[in-house]
């Protein structure tokens, strides 16, 4: 019998981080250190206090049911959470949770968009994006992000042919890879050219904690008109260190959270209820350790782009988010090029920005998930090496 699978899979390679993976692998049987700043899992402590309300939820029997739907309570915490951390009123049936922010944008274009329609999607761009327009057969369209422009995208640029059939458009910020953040006035162009071009705005909010130099990290929907437009994604998993957990919520425009509901009654049972608990535990608990989480990455970001400047290399410091984003040395051409070559010498891994994008070529992505000791370390290594002379 000969087995044929949906030509769909053909859209999806692991291309690049395959490779890396592999080249990973191949150095670790040296027995060499590593740095290795190529995955975005936080290696702090998930607060005690959210671990307890979890333990306590699971011996309860009456736990490990199917859930369906999120508990009132959890809908009340995001809300009153919005209210006190953002100062944006949403009412508990513009509130869903999702898998992770990662299922959640991947689901989100089969409840938006059919075949035939156009996705403004970010390029660089996290490649769940894509997915998320391919899942529904749509059309995705790039819209470009250029350092000169601050990775802010220029609105006027797109087509008006593209417009017309575009159904909704993906923002981030701040914005993983490129570590950009964006001024009130963006997100104000932003609602009036969605409201121009009857286009659905969708923002993924999952750094709003880790941003830099007294930034403040909001909400899209905290400026007037955005729950017209669209909704946002809202992560626990950076914040709180809940990765794993998967505990993420879409709020805003109720017919955009109920046609979530809707989907993802279809192919899901709901959260698991202990996680529910834990979600809870984290939404109405101190936030003092999130702020002071914020200033580590911080110092991380000094560590790493300082760093790397001091020794000749001219990284920007990253505004936000758990990462820093670096145009890669002149005499290398080739992002995937020079990450293979880094690892050898150095044994430093990090992420291409072509894994991103046509636009992210000639860039690479540190995650911060090294304490500043060992970053200062890696900087040493890597001056040693000579890779940048």
């Amino acid at each position: 019998m000969e087995i044929t699978l949906s030509k769909r899979l053909d859209q999806f390679q692991t291309g690049i981080f395959a490779a890396l993976n592999e080249k990973k692998e191949e150095y670790m049987k040296t027995g060499k250190k590593m740095y290795n700043l190529f995955v975005g899992t936080p290696d702090f402590e998930v607060p005690s206090h959210i671990k307890e309300a979890l333990i306590e939820a699971a011996k309860d029997p009456e736990n490990f049911h199917y859930s369906l739907k999120d508990i009132p309570e959890l809908t009340k915490a995001v809300k009153d959470y919005y209210s006190s951390r953002y100062g944006v009123t949403v009412d508990e049936s513009e509130i869903t949770s999702v898998n992770g922010s990662q299922e959640g944008v991947a689901h989100l274009g089969m409840a938006l968009a059919d075949p035939g329609d156009i996705v403004l999607l970010p390029n660089p761009g996290y490649p769940v994006f894509e997915v998320s327009a391919l899942f529904a057969s749509a059309t995705p369209y790039f819209y470009e992000l250029r350092e000169e422009n601050n990775f802010l995208p220029k609105l006027d640029e797109i087509p008006a042919d593209v417009l017309e059939k575009a159904k909704y458009m993906i923002i981030s910020y701040p914005y993983n890879p490129v570590c950009a953040v964006a001024p009130a006035e963006f997100y104000e162009e932003v609602i009036a050219f969605a409201k121009a071009n009857n286009i659905i705005v969708i923002h993924d909010n999952a750094y709003s904690d880790i941003i830099y130099d007294d930034v403040y990290g909001g909400s899209f929907l905290s400026y007037p008109g955005a729950k017209e437009v669209g909704a946002e994604f809202f992560s626990l998993s950076k914040s709180f260190n809940l990765t794993g957990a998967r505990v993420s919520f879409i709020v805003g425009n109720k017919k955009i959270v109920d046609a979530m509901k809707l989907l993802r009654s279809q192919y899901d049972f709901g959260m698991f209820i202990p996680v529910q608990h834990a979600a809870i535990a984290a939404l109405t608990g101190p936030l003092d350790g999130v702020k002071e989480q914020c200033k580590k990455y911080e110092a991380r970001r000094t560590a790493l782009c300082g760093g790397l400047r001091s020794i000749g290399w001219n990284v920007s410091d990253s505004k936000g988010t758990m990462f820093a984003w670096a145009k890669i040395p002149e005499k290398f051409t080739s992002s995937k090029d020079f990450c293979m070559e880094l690892l050898e010498k150095t044994g430093v891994l990090c992420t291409p920005g072509s894994a991103f994008g046509t636009m992210g070529e000639g860039y690479v992505r540190f995650a911060l998930v090294l304490p500043v000791e060992e970053i200062n370390e890696m900087v040493q290594v890597i001056d040693n090496s000579g890779i940048l002379k």
